[in-house]
């Protein structure tokens, strides 16, 4: 377990600290560096994002560069870099999903909600990005909601329904 109870950066709680040992004692002493993801992950879920301030943060705990913990923060649509809406839509525009409408269900879901892509709704609901590959080329168009929920075949339609379903959700909340 790491002790840098004064070196550590104000954005980040000694309970995240804790939570990064926890993630990093899985791993040998000198494979610590294995735990940038776990360590990535658990800022965005206490922060909604991971700012360069926490990307610096976990590279000075784990012993790595800061340019080595932003590569893997931009390499995976998983990790926000700029805070983002309650809801984050992600829209497949890989080429067999566009070839399946899947630029048609972004170009749907943006004029509905009346922003642009990778913008976030002025009430701070929904922010949409479009995506990479998410495995499910066939079930087309494919979004995928705050990086769990996968939703297929999105006819218009359907897109519609899952605003509106969110959008009750948060109302209901």
């Amino acid at each position: 377990m790491s002790s840098h109870t004064s070196t550590h950066s104000p954005a980040l709680s000694a309970q995240t600290y804790a939570r990064f040992d926890h993630e990093v004692a899985k791993y040998p002493d000198d494979q610590k560096q294995s735990a940038v993801m776990a360590c990535l992950a658990i800022v965005q879920q206490e922060q909604g994002f991971v700012s360069a301030d926490s990307e610096r943060a976990i590279a000075e705990h784990l012993g790595m560069a800061p340019m080595a913990v932003h590569e893997v923060t931009t390499f995976y649509n998983m990790y926000n870099l700029q805070p983002v809406g309650k809801f984050k839509i992600n829209v497949c525009t890989n080429l067999p999903c566009q070839l399946r409408n899947g630029q048609a269900a972004l170009v749907h879901l943006v004029k509905k909600l009346g922003i642009e892509v990778g913008e976030t709704t002025a009430d701070g609901l929904f922010t949409v990005q479009p995506g990479e590959c998410m495995g499910a080329c066939a079930d087309a168009p494919v979004l995928l909601v705050n990086d769990r929920t996968m939703c297929s075949y999105m006819s218009h339609d359907k897109i519609d329904q899952l605003v509106d379903g969110l959008r009750a959700v948060k109302e209901n909340t």
